[in-house]
C-alpha cells in the first residue's frame, strides 16, 4: 500500500512508535501512560480482529504488531494480559514475513515483525525468530533472539513469566532468576 493510501490510524501508530524509539526497550511509566491513553481503543479493536484488513499492507501489519505485541507489554506490565494477544500477533507476523513485507519496512522497524516469534515459548518460533533477524539484518535484534532461544532451549519456557502466569518455578529456574536471568 503506498504511503499516501495508509489509513490515518496506521500512520498515527507508526509515527508514534518511530518518535518513541528511545523508549522501545526501556521501562518508562510516562511512556507507558501516553501509549495506553493514545492507543487503548485501537488495541482492543485489534484484539477482537476489527482491523484484520490492515494486515494486507506491510505498514498495516506492522501497526497490528505494535498494538498486539508491544502495546500489551508496555500497558499491561506484570499482568497476564501482557501475553494475551501473543498468538494473534504471531498470526500477523507470519502473514507479513511470509510475503517478505518486513523487508519493505524501515530497517529499524523490522525487528517488530520478528518479536512475536522471539516472545513465543515455542522452540520452532524461536528458531524462526533467529532466521528472520538474520534475514532482516537487525543487529541487536539477532543478539536478543539468540538469547531468548537459549532460554527456551534450557527451560522450555521463560522463567520470568512464571509468577505472572501462576506457574510453579523449578529450582533451576529460581536459581536462574536469582542470578539475574532475563527479566523481560
Amino acid at each position: 500500500m503506498p504511503t499516501s493510501a495508509v489509513s490515518p490510524a496506521i500512520r498515527d501508530i507508526i509515527d508514534f512508535w518511530l518518535a518513541s524509539a528511545k523508549h522501545w526497550f526501556v521501562k518508562s511509566a510516562d511512556f507507558d501512560g501516553r501509549f495506553k491513553t493514545q492507543f487503548e481503543l485501537l488495541h482492543w479493536q485489534a484484539a477482537r480482529r476489527a482491523h484484520d484488513l490492515w494486515a494486507s499492507s506491510d505498514e498495516g501489519a506492522l501497526a497490528l504488531l505494535i498494538l498486539l505485541d508491544q502495546y500489551p507489554r508496555n500497558c499491561f506490565r506484570n499482568t497476564g494480559h501482557m501475553y494475551a494477544t501473543d498468538p494473534l500477533a504471531r498470526h500477523y507476523a507470519r502473514l507479513v514475513t511470509e510475503r517478505k513485507g518486513d523487508l519493505n519496512l524501515e530497517p529499524s522497524l523490522r525487528v517488530f515483525c520478528y518479536l512475536p516469534f522471539t516472545h513465543s515459548e515455542d522452540p520452532l518460533d524461536q528458531d524462526l525468530a533467529v532466521q528472520l533477524n538474520e534475514r532482516g539484518e537487525t543487529g541487536e535484534g539477532l543478539k536478543f533472539a539468540l538469547h531468548h532461544r537459549d532460554i527456551i532451549k534450557r527451560y522450555g519456557r521463560f522463567p520470568h513469566r512464571n509468577a505472572i502466569l501462576a506457574r510453579r518455578s523449578t529450582q533451576d529456574e529460581l536459581r536462574f532468576l536469582e542470578e539475574g536471568g532475563f527479566s523481560g
